[in-house]
């Protein structure tokens, strides 16, 4: 829960690397092949996975013609509406078309997107709606849902989406105006918009921060704490902390998230191409820059699938697309092979069963994991994420790993525990859009309840996090000690279970910072970056401060901010020994603009 703030043949798509992979893999399975054939009787070979099929019985396609399609997405959101923690998870796909009088409300868990190669190939003569009437027009609850790649004509003239953590708003074009508070203007944490035109004016009102990259809008009207911008076409001009709007020209590298689209009567998977210094829309001029897979280069994972099948399907050379569903894995999920892509529908949930990594990537090129919730098991995993094994050092400027709505939650469903949650060690990573959360509510919570020390830790160097969301770990909740790494927009509350100062000592110094980087770095950079505090259980905590790093010549931050939730404990500094103490009840920031 968030305070309220006081303002209202190897296809030819394939790289070189993969086709000479996808030689060998053919010559495996043939010499595979004829080893069956001269096995002696009784013995047998696994059979081959196949690519493709059916996306399962939660995602749901519609086309311009299908009846009663209203009823059908109002059945889904009257189980979704409210269902925070339970195990519900849908997609929810609309074919090429226009359709008319349509109020899609989005629950927990539900994803909604067009089947288009571009936006505009579906188009609503309507909404795609969050508001917060399950919560009495509170939003800060109102997590893990997506719209993707539609167009909308809204009704009123104004789309609502009123979001807060893990609800992404991508490659969409509303052609009127966007409000991102619910009805009555209530409480909101949002958010994040990427690769999306607003024609008309975009309004937050009472949402708490907001971060939009590579983007269209018509108008900005009002930000509360913390708005930040790269790339993004009619964005405010820089004016942090009054107006607090941080405003980059363009990102410096980004790589739109991979979706699913037809192809005439094909299913395939369209892989956006790296951008640098990108600004405005990816797909405004036609085709967008990037590779389609077909399907049937893709395993089609379903709820019971093991994690032995899933490796399987990576070690035959398939993709992997993960349908609606919680999967229950017992080992590892192992990506090393270079481009793969691993792409989630509907919040596709991966829950690690006996205390192991739930997902990890080898030290290689371009892997692509999306839209994935990966949820704490009640063993203890060392990890839940992992990128690069240690001490990684390959070169992948070229061609990263890139992380899109892939999130991690450490309780809320039920007792989970992790020490870490997410650990980059490959280079040049992009992450891009990411909410790690230690649960402040739900099932399972507690100081030692749903333990989990560290949210995200970067040991690679030329790290890049872009819409960054990390909460109430027990002790940092990001540690980069790689070199030159760069964060643009970052959002923090402080674990708000702490019992007593002592709990969260770290060594002389009064808790741990929000965000530390190392004391051996030499290089880092951030911008729009906000911590707040909420100790209800002893408001008498007194937080050090919420950002740390060393003071060197490399080392760099540009609008930074902390905040008292209502007097909930309180901040002596904003970063190191520099900026003002929070004080009082009336979360009023304390800002640095440019440090050191």
């Amino acid at each position: 829960m968030r305070f309220p703030p006081t303002t209202s043949t190897p296809p030819r798509s394939l790289t070189p690397r993969s086709r000479r992979r996808a030689t060998a893999l053919a010559g495996v399975s043939a010499l595979v092949t004829s080893l069956f054939l001269l096995a002696p009787t009784g013995q047998a070979a696994a059979d081959p996975l196949p690519g493709g099929g059916d996306l399962g019985p939660n995602v749901k396609v519609f086309d311009p013609s299908t009846p009663d399609i209203q009823g059908q997405v109002d059945d889904i959101f009257k189980k979704q509406e409210s269902a925070q923690f339970g195990d519900g998870r849908y997609a929810l796909l609309f074919k090429p078309g226009t359709y008319d009088n349509i109020n899609a409300q989005l629950g927990f868990y539900t994803s909604i997107a067009g089947l288009g190669l571009n936006p505009d190939d579906t188009t609503f003569n309507g909404d795609v709606t969050v508001d917060a009437g399950w919560f009495d027009g509170n939003a800060t609850q109102n997590f893990w849902r997506s719209a993707e790649n539609l167009a909308l004509n809204p009704v009123s003239g104004t789309d609502r989406w009123a979001v807060s953590q893990a609800a992404p708003f991508r490659r969409m074009h509303v052609k009127g105006g966007l409000n991102l508070a619910p009805d009555g203007y209530g409480w909101a944490s949002g958010g994040y918009i990427a690769d999306s035109k607003i024609d008309g004016t975009v309004s937050p009102y009472s949402q708490q921060q907001w971060y939009t990259r590579d983007s269209s809008v018509g108008g900005w009207s009002n930000g509360v704490w913390n708005m930040v911008f790269s790339g993004v076409e009619g964005a405010p001009a820089q004016g942090f902390p009054d107006p607090p709007y941080t405003t980059l020209d363009t990102t410096p590298v980004s790589r739109e998230k991979p979706f699913l689209y037809l192809d005439g009567d094909d299913y395939k998977v369209f892989v956006p191409a790296k951008r640098t210094n990108a600004r405005g829309v990816s797909w405004d001029s036609g085709t967008p820059q990037g590779e389609s897979l077909s399907l049937d280069q893709f395993y089609v994972v379903k709820p019971g699938a093991s994690a032995e099948t899933i490796n399987a399907a990576v070690e035959q050379g398939l993709h992997l697309l993960f349908t609606p569903g919680v999967y229950h894995v017992d080992q590892t999920i192992d990506i090393d092979r270079a481009d793969t892509v691993v792409l989630g529908l509907g919040m596709a949930t991966i829950i690690p069963d006996n205390g192991v990594t739930a997902l990890r990537v080898g030290d290689v090129d371009g892997v692509k994991l999306a839209g994935l919730l990966v949820d704490a098991g009640t063993t203890n995993s060392d990890s839940l994420v992992e990128v690069g094994t240690e001490g990684a050092n390959a070169d992948h400027a070229d061609n990263p790993t890139s992380l899109q709505d892939v999130f991690i939650r450490v309780g809320g469903a039920g007792p989970g525990k992790a020490t870490n949650g997410m650990v980059i060690n490959s280079d040049d990573t992009i992450i891009d859009h990411t909410w790690i959360w230690r649960a402040d509510h739900g099932d399972g919570v507690g100081w030692e309840t749903n333990r989990s020390d560290y949210g995200l830790t970067v040991n690679g160097n030329d790290v890049l996090a872009t819409g960054l969301f990390v909460e109430h770990f027990n002790k940092y909740d990001v540690q980069w000690n790689g070199e030159r790494g760069r964060t643009i927009f970052f959002q923090n509350e402080k674990a708000y279970d702490a019992p007593n100062q002592a709990a969260i000592q770290n060594g002389d110094q009064k808790g741990y910072a929000a965000y530390k980087v190392a004391d051996s770095v030499e290089n880092h950079e951030g911008w729009g970056l906000g911590s707040y505090c909420y100790y209800n259980v002893d408001p008498s905590i007194q937080q050090g401060h919420g950002f740390e790093a060393p003071v060197k010549a490399g080392v760099k931050f540009h609008d930074l901010l902390v905040v008292s939730l209502g007097g909930q404990g309180q901040y002596d500094h904003v970063i190191n020994d520099t900026g003002a103490p929070t004080s009082g009840t009336d979360t009023v920031p304390s800002t640095v603009v440019s440090w050191p």
